[in-house]
């Protein structure tokens, strides 16, 4: 039987000079003589808690096959371990490249920030053995983001689940047989609700049609895809040109955009076509005929600003940025009292498709959202003429003009002509 062993850490200099800290153990299978470099001693100074912490996770994984239950575990080196092999966190404090398997890189960046800013602060310290269903309840409704302002029941459950996956890693490798957060039965876990104080701002027809009407073809193309096919602002990032079918009346979403990172989509679902209407369709004819970035391969909002220097033309642009000195300063302009954003513009459609009587299933996988319901999922799908109709219909509904004179000051009628009856 491999016994438990905590290994041992020292300084050593390299030929740049750094003083590092390295640790040494023998491996449990060969027993023969490991190390590894984990940090420079000015960024981990000795006996420092992000030092500890590390040694302590890395102890983890070397017994990992020999698990001693006398050995307490401390909530501040789970998370460490879980931050290492679940969000791919590199010891430099920089989110690693991930794979199909792995959690999708805006996912782990905001798993992280939680778990920075709210868990690790307030449980670090504690023995996992330690953690108690009822206390985790009770913190959880004191919680406040500021002075005056309550922490949302959205913002609790998601600190609840991270809590809970935490403890699913733990169990998972053997660390403890316990998940106080799920609970033995259902109910008996954490309750806490994620229903929502109020419900989310939508906006009229009439303040998108006014919107629209007042960008410029750059701006006007992407709000398109967010208002009329529902794109999420890191797939309208990610869009290419290639990924455009014109002929075929569709947009290909197989990639998403956070932070200059690349995704694969969050789930199977997210990453079906979406119908192309002809308004969208033409608005984004506009925009390819100014851009200098044309090709299939080039981004379809690529950044051209000269700041980007060797990255212009070859990264996208920020869209947070794109609404905040562009789209939002437009709709204050014209009086429109709501904040609009990129996630606005998705329940708005959403919305919208419900008011218009559509079905429940042509509206979800118009959203490309999973549903609950396996069976549904699997075996349940909407025609792609019933998405089509639907998605046109809501479109024509917003985008119509009451004179052909309006169409052409912001659409040319002939491109909206041949793409429909192409």
């Amino acid at each position: 039987m491999a016994h438990y062993q905590n290994g041992t850490l020292e300084k050593v200099t390299r030929k740049d000079g750094v003083e590092r800290w390295r640790f040494r153990w023998l491996d449990p299978i060969t027993r023969g003589a490991r190390s590894k470099i984990i940090g420079t001693v000015e960024e981990w100074p000795e006996n420092s808690k992000k030092l500890m912490n590390e040694l302590a996770a890395i102890r983890l994984d070397i017994n990992s096959e020999s698990p001693n239950k006398t050995t307490a575990i401390l909530m501040s080196t789970l998370i460490t371990h879980y931050k290492k092999h679940e969000l791919l966190l590199n010891s430099d404090g920089t989110l690693a490249d991930g794979d199909a398997s792995s959690k999708e890189y805006s996912t782990r960046d905001r798993y992280i920030s939680y778990l920075n800013k709210w868990i690790e602060p307030r449980w670090g310290d504690y023995d996992l053995e330690d953690i108690k269903t009822v206390a985790v309840e009770e913190w959880l409704k004191t919680l406040k983001i500021s002075d005056e302002a309550k922490a949302s029941n959205g913002t609790k459950a998601k600190i609840r689940n991270i809590m809970s996956a935490l403890y699913s890693h733990a169990i998972r490798w053997e660390f403890t047989d316990r998940n106080p957060i799920a609970g033995v039965t259902r109910g008996s876990g954490v309750r806490q609700s994620a229903k929502r104080a109020r419900e989310p701002e939508v906006m009229e027809i009439e303040e998108m049609q006014k919107l629209v009407a007042a960008l410029s073809v750059r701006e006007r193309a992407a709000f398109s895809l967010g208002m009329s096919d529902g794109l999420r602002r890191s797939e309208i990032q990610g869009l290419k040109w290639g990924d455009i079918d014109f002929e075929n009346h569709q947009i290909n979403v197989v990639r998403g955009n956070v932070d200059q990172r690349i995704s694969h989509g969050k789930t199977e679902a997210s990453r079906r076509a979406v119908p192309l209407d002809p308004y969208t369709a033409a608005d984004l004819h506009a925009w390819h005929e100014v851009t200098p970035y044309k090709e299939d391969s080039n981004w379809v909002f690529a950044s051209d600003a000269s700041r980007a220097g060797e990255k212009r033309g070859k990264q996208s642009l920020w869209l947070s940025k794109l609404m905040e000195y562009h789209i939002q300063p437009a709709a204050k302009r014209l009086g429109i009292t709501k904040t609009v954003t990129w996630k606005i513009l998705r329940t708005t459609y959403s919305t919208l498709l419900k008011a218009n009587g559509e079905d429940v299933k042509v509206v979800q996988e118009l959203l490309r959202h999973a549903s609950a319901k396996t069976t549904m999922d699997v075996y349940t799908k909407a025609l792609t003429p019933q998405k089509r109709a639907a998605q046109n219909k809501l479109v024509s509904m917003i985008r119509q003009q009451p004179t052909t004179a309006s169409v052409s000051s912001t659409y040319r009628v002939e491109d909206i002509a041949r793409i429909a009856s192409a």
